[in-house]
C-alpha cells in the first residue's frame, strides 16, 4: 500500500474500548486503522479488560494499554496528554453505559475523563443488546453526542451473543475505519444546523399488486443526507422506496406515496436550515385503486390520472420571503435543461435548483450536474454522487451564510 492509499498516514487515534462481548473487534479495528497508516493508544475500560486483556493490545499497539486514570508510572495529567496528542477519538464498543456517562459529563474513570477532556473528532460505535439499544434512555443519549458532532457508526441487526437477532451488532472494523476516515476528512462547517432531505421514487398505486412510479434509486439523495450529517448537520431523510439501508446518524422516515411523502416533508420543513428535494416526486397518481389485483383482459386498460400535491412548491409558498430554510430542488429533463431548471427555479421559489437529464441522473452511481441560482448556473463534470452532494451542500451553505451575515 502506497503513501497515497494510506489515508491515516501520520494520524494519532486514542481508542477506548468498553466492556463488552465485542471488544475482540477492537483488536480487528486496531490492525485496521494501523494498515490506513495510523498511530494507535488504546485506553481499556475495567469492564473492557475482562473481556480482551491489555496485553493484547499492548501487543498489537507496540504501546502500553492504559487503564487506570491513578497511574504512577504517568508524571502528568494521563487523560490530558493521552487526549492532547490524539487527531480523532473512537469508542468502540461503545456501551450503553458509556454512552450515558458521555452524554451527561461523567468522569470517574480513565476512559470518561479521556471523553469529558475531548475536543475533537468523536466516532463512537455503539454495541449492546437489542433492548438496551431500543431503551430511549440510549437514544437520548446518542442524540444528545451527536449534536454535539459525534459521528455515530452502527449499531447493525444481526445474530448477538445472546443467539437472538436483532440490532446491536458493533459495526465490523473495515466500516469503522471508513467512519473515522471521513470523520477527519470531512469539513465540520454544518455543525449545528438541521438539514431535511428527500429521496427515491414514490409509488402510486394501481391496485394491490402494481404502482406508477419512476426509476430513482434514491442514491442521490442519500449521498446528501450522509455527507451532510458528515460534515456536522443532524440530518432527516423521507424517502421513498428504495432498496438503500438507512444511512447511520440519520433520522430516516420512510414513505411510499406523493402524499405520503407530503404530509411528512411539509411540516418538517420549517424547523430546519436547508432542505434539499432530491426525491422524484410522481406528478399524478392514480384516480382510483382497484381493491384487487386488475386482471388482464382482451380489451385496453384505461388508467385516469389526477395529480399529486407539489410538495416543493408548496414549501416556497408556506415559505414565501422568510430566509430559511434554505430551499434546493431538483429537475430532471429530457431537453432545454437550464430553460426548465430557471422556470422551476422562479415559480416553485427556490433558491438553487440542481439540473440533470434524465440519461446521467437515475441508478448509476455518478451524475453530471448543473447547479442554477438566480444570478448564475454552474456546470459541474461528471462526478460521483458523493462529490455531487458536497457541491449542493457548498451551495446551500454559500446561501444559509449569506442570509446570516457570516
Amino acid at each position: 500500500m502506497t503513501e497515497d492509499t494510506r489515508p491515516l498516514a501520520g494520524r494519532e487515534l486514542l481508542l477506548v474500548v468498553g466492556g463488552g462481548i465485542a471488544a475482540y473487534k477492537s483488536a480487528v479495528l486496531v490492525r485496521e486503522l494501523q494498515r490506513l497508516g495510523a498511530g494507535v493508544q488504546t485506553v481499556l475500560t475495567a469492564a473492557g479488560a475482562r473481556f480482551v486483556t491489555p496485553v493484547t493490545f499492548a501487543g498489537l499497539t507496540g504501546r502500553a494499554t492504559r487503564t487506570d486514570l491513578w497511574d504512577p508510572s504517568h508524571p502528568g495529567e494521563l487523560h490530558i496528554d493521552l487526549t492532547s496528542r490524539a487527531d480523532a477519538l473512537v469508542v468502540a464498543p461503545a456501551t450503553a453505559d458509556l454512552l450515558a456517562r458521555a452524554s451527561l459529563g461523567l468522569a470517574d474513570d480513565l476512559a470518561t475523563t479521556c471523553l469529558l477532556a475531548w475536543q475533537g473528532p468523536l466516532v463512537l460505535a455503539p454495541a449492546m443488546h437489542p433492548r438496551m439499544w431500543h431503551q430511549p434512555a440510549t437514544q437520548e443519549h446518542l442524540a444528545r453526542l451527536r449534536a454535539r458532532g459525534a459521528t455515530v457508526c452502527g449499531p447493525t441487526e444481526g445474530p448477538l451473543a445472546s443467539g437472538e437477532v436483532g440490532m446491536g451488532r458493533m459495526s465490523e472494523p473495515e466500516e469503522l475505519a471508513k467512519a473515522v476516515c471521513a470523520a477527519l476528512s470531512a469539513p465540520r462547517d454544518l455543525q449545528g444546523r438541521r438539514v431535511l432531505v428527500t429521496a427515491g421514487p414514490t409509488h402510486e398505486p394501481m391496485d394491490p399488486v402494481r404502482f406508477v412510479g419512476n426509476r430513482s434509486s434514491g442514491r442521490m439523495g442519500f449521498a446528501v443526507a450522509e455527507r451532510a450529517r458528515d460534515r456536522g448537520a443532524t440530518v432527516t431523510l423521507v424517502t421513498g422506496p428504495v432498496s438503500l439501508p438507512d444511512p447511520q446518524g440519520v433520522r430516516t422516515v420512510r414513505v411510499r406515496t406523493a402524499r405520503e411523502l407530503f404530509d411528512a416533508t411539509v411540516p418538517e420543513a420549517p424547523h430546519h436550515d436547508i432542505v434539499v428535494m432530491a426525491a422524484a416526486v410522481a406528478d399524478y397518481r392514480p384516480a382510483d385503486i382497484a381493491p384487487e389485483k386488475i386482471k388482464k383482459t382482451q380489451g385496453e386498460l384505461v388508467l385516469r390520472l389526477v395529480k399529486n400535491p407539489d410538495v416543493l412548491a408548496e414549501l416556497g409558498a408556506r415559505r414565501g420571503d422568510q430566509p430559511l430554510p434554505v430551499l434546493v430542488g431538483f429537475a430532471v429533463e429530457s431537453t432545454d435543461l437550464v430553460t426548465y431548471a430557471r422556470e422551476k427555479l422562479a415559480r416553485k421559489r427556490c433558491d438553487l435548483v440542481v439540473a440533470n437529464l434524465a440519461e446521467h441522473g437515475f441508478e448509476g452511481a455518478d451524475n453530471l450536474v448543473t447547479l442554477v441560482r438566480k444570478d448564475s448556473e454552474e456546470a459541474l463534470p461528471r462526478l460521483p454522487k458523493t462529490a455531487v452532494a458536497d457541491k449542493i451542500l457548498d451551495a446551500a451553505r454559500e446561501l444559509l451564510a449569506a442570509r446570516h451575515g457570516t
